[in-house]
């Protein structure tokens, strides 16, 4: 009475389970997020070189990761990847991107970050290259300006004094960026705004030798906390909050390869993809059903939860912006289809073993499931402690294809504890005893 119980308490948590996944996954297109190499984008390395006399540290290396992050967040790009490779490089992936050529100036900028105080320069050259760098910022076009002579001018503040800089809104409720700095530059900050407060006199953001903006002093500014207001759009205002924060970088970055994924091709390689894996998903189904009759059927309809709530979870996955499919993944996702298999002919290996030394089936179906399981878990561990340990240290897109992998596992179990055990145990209790035929399993024997 207690087994029948739990039962059908699996078999409802199955239902409601599959219900959730079917809400969770479909339409599928929509739900669950893809890829760079499947949705299209852009795929980047960059190096990083250190200045004249100073080392590549691995504390160098870091801060250009954070940097190369906040660049890519800020830009709005979503399910943007930054990844270490080797010891000087980083893959920066950026699915869905329309704009490649400003995606790729964002992140090749240096980032060597300058105030300026536009009064303290006399040269007229460089004032005039001043006003052309600001016009063609404002007017969002890409230049080959020449960057600014340094020797022309002097910055009174470096990059490396904002702490954080965020998109906001001005009293007006138009776009503006708010500035925050440590203790060295709110010192600095002080002794600029209150001598420039009210002149009308504008102080220059000057990234790697070109303006980004010049915003004139209202007010003395004495805590550091600032707002730069002027007739920005969202998207310019997060590309300077992007430039601001982002401060100088440590190093030289040079883009060493560029690629761009057309989104045709990587639909059409999706198709491919999941071609292949109907195609494996119906010939493992027909060869059950051909080997194991009935209990090929269930097997059947096990793959079929075990496929459900896969997709179900990589929705939920998607949804909370972690998961992203890749070609790699879904390649991940094909093999445990085999693994799925595999539990189950488990089973039904050690279900007929049993029944041929003589057990009764109710009694044969309890041991079995007990002991293929346990079997399945420990094969399972092994596989699992590889994905993991691929997923750990590999890079790129091989990540994904780890994380399909390590996710499939651990839904096969979950499909063989809640629905293949349990069917089991109740096809044991009647049909399996009066038709063995239709199971493929001997009679057993019925005094037990």
């Amino acid at each position: 009475m207690k087994s029948k119980r739990n039962t059908i308490i699996s078999l409802v948590g199955v239902v409601l389970l599959l219900a959730l996944a079917v809400w969770q996954a479909w339409p599928l297109d929509a739900k669950i997020t893809q890829g760079l190499d499947i949705r299209g984008g852009l795929s980047v390395i960059l190096s990083a070189q250190p200045f004249e006399g100073q080392a590549l540290t691995e504390e160098t290396m870091a801060r250009v990761e954070t940097i190369l992050v906040e660049r890519v967040n800020q830009f709005g790009v979503s399910e943007a990847t930054v990844q270490r490779q080797g010891t000087n490089s980083f893959l920066v992936q950026l699915p869905g991107v329309e704009n490649a050529e400003q995606a790729l100036q964002l992140l090749g900028e240096p980032g060597r970050l300058e105030f300026v105080d536009y009064s303290s320069i006399t040269d007229t050259a460089t004032l005039s290259l001043i006003d052309d760098q600001l016009y063609a910022e404002q007017a969002g076009e890409t230049t080959s300006l020449p960057a600014l002579d340094a020797a022309k001018y002097d910055a009174f503040m470096t990059g490396e004094v904002i702490s954080k800089a965020t998109v906001t809104a001005d009293d007006y409720g138009n776009p503006a960026v708010s500035v925050s700095m440590d203790s060295s530059g709110t010192a600095i900050w002080a002794d600029v705004t209150s001598r420039l407060a009210g002149q009308g006199v504008p102080v220059l953001i000057v990234l790697d030798g070109h303006v980004k903006s010049a915003p004139t002093v209202r007010n003395a500014i004495l805590n550091g906390d600032t707002i730069i207001e002027g007739s920005f759009t969202i998207d310019e205002a997060n590309r300077l909050a992007a430039v601001l924060e982002s401060g100088s970088l440590p190093v030289d970055i040079a883009i060493d390869e560029s690629r761009l994924v057309s989104a045709t091709l990587g639909q059409d390689s999706l198709k491919q993809g999941l071609l292949a894996g109907v195609a494996g998903l119906v010939l493992v189904a027909l060869f059950m059903l051909a080997y194991y009759r009935g209990l090929g059927a269930l097997s059947v309809v096990s793959l079929a939860i075990y496929s459900t709530l896969y997709l179900g979870t990589l929705g939920v996955l998607s949804a909370v912006g972690v998961f992203a499919l890749t070609l790699p993944g879904i390649a991940g996702i094909v093999l445990t289809i085999g693994v799925a298999a595999d539990t189950s002919i488990l089973i039904f290996e050690r279900l007929k073993e049993e029944i041929e030394a003589g057990k009764t089936h109710r009694s044969a179906a309890k041991s079995a499931v007990r002991s293929a399981i346990g079997t399945s878990i420990d094969a399972d561990i092994v596989t699992l402690v590889s994905a993991v340990a691929l997923y750990v240290f590999a890079i790129g897109p091989v990540k994904g294809f780890a994380f399909t992998l390590m996710l499939g596992i651990v839904i096969d179990l979950i499909a063989a504890l809640l629905f293949t055990a349990p069917v089991i145990r109740l096809l044991a209790e009647g049909p399996m005893s009066r038709i063995p035929w239709l199971f493929g399993v001997k009679g057993g024997d019925r005094r037990g």
